[in-house]
């Protein structure tokens, strides 16, 4: 289906649904960009974390219990 046909689609909706379409496909430019930029973001920082073992020390606790005292 080409943009033209799915616009034409578009049109022929009601303006609540016109508006749910606008939002989700905004919602997942969003949700794509933010994925892009997360990946771009761990692929820049993992060297660091490979050779600087000072960035990685706290990951020993992961997979220890913790107890909130009060």
């Amino acid at each position: 289906m080409e943009t033209k046909e799915i616009l034409k689609l578009i049109k022929k909706l009601p303006i609540s649904k016109r508006m749910l379409v606008i939002e989700r496909t905004i919602k997942t430019i969003r949700e794509s960009e933010l994925r892009k930029k997360m990946i771009k973001a761990s692929e820049f920082l993992l060297e660091d974390y490979r050779k600087d073992k000072e960035l990685t020390a706290f990951t020993q606790l992961d997979y220890e219990s913790f107890y909130e005292t009060r």
